[in-house]
């Protein structure tokens, strides 16, 4: 029988339209969103209308469109987001409070990290990331962990795939991205130094959920030149293990094991 693509349905098509917003293009014209969707121009003006009726997409003063409020309070009832950050956000202040440096509370969707907070200070290392920004698990703290306590299987196919360079110092050896996850398991935090950008160390540690499963990651971010790891680590896991309590975990009942390679 003769095969070729799959025609998009109308669902598929309106996730496209929402798809071409991301963090580099927050508002589209019209011409843009048809053109980055993939879509006929007068498909896209009646599925923007369509959108923006429902209040998923919203019009600015200049004729272009952006994500609208009802799609954030929609998202907000994901476990992973609002909620999630409502929980852990008392212990994300303190660790900022004590340390005056970037804090980041994140999620793993597929093989990448979503970072769901950020408290940062003026005087705090740049950093690229900000809520809602992806990047590959293998380059980052909160990553590292996510990947290290997730399934084998996704272990597998993060160290047999392609692994983005950054800077020097990030890790694309499989091999030793194996025994990093291992150390993480072991250590019960990661370090990732440098891997992002050349200025940045990044120390993460596991949020669990009831089951003792991990749900999230949180991490503090310092100037690599002069980091005190050492002091940094228990600061984290106290921050993650206040929040793994919140979401209720308790402490000797028992956490997840490690599914990953021995």
């Amino acid at each position: 029988m003769p095969s070729g693509p799959v025609p998009r349905s109308a669902a598929d098509r309106l996730l496209d339209v929402l798809a071409a917003f991301d963090l580099r293009h927050p508002a589209l014209s019209l011409t843009e969103i048809s053109q980055r969707a993939d879509l006929p121009l007068a498909t896209a003006h009646r599925l923007v209308g369509t959108l923006a009726r429902w209040g998923a997409l919203e019009r600015d003063e200049s004729g272009g469109y952006h994500i609208g409020l009802r799609l954030w309070e929609v998202a907000a009832l994901a476990p992973r987001g609002l909620a999630l950050r409502q929980a852990a956000l008392p212990f994300l202040e303190d660790l900022y409070e004590s340390t005056h440096e970037n804090v980041h509370l994140a999620v793993r969707d597929g093989l990448e990290v979503v970072y769901t907070e950020r408290i940062s200070g003026r005087s705090a290392v740049g950093v690229l990331s900000q809520v809602g920004a992806r990047w590959p698990l293998h380059a980052t703290g909160v990553g590292l962990v996510l990947l290290a306590h997730g399934a084998a299987a996704l272990q597998e196919q993060v160290c047999g795939g392609p692994l983005a360079s950054f800077t020097p110092y990030t890790v694309t050896d499989p091999a030793v991205l194996r025994r990093i996850l291992a150390e993480v398991r072991r250590a019960g935090c990661a370090v990732s130094d440098r891997q992002i950008t050349e200025d940045a160390l990044s120390v993460a540690a596991p949020v669990r959920g009831p089951r003792g499963e991990v749900v999230a990651a949180v991490s503090v971010v310092v100037h690599a030149e002069d980091a005190r790891t050492p002091a940094l680590i228990p600061a984290v896991r106290v921050a993650a293990r206040g929040i793994s309590r919140t979401l209720g975990w308790q402490p000797g009942s028992g956490a997840a094991a490690a599914p990953g390679p021995a």
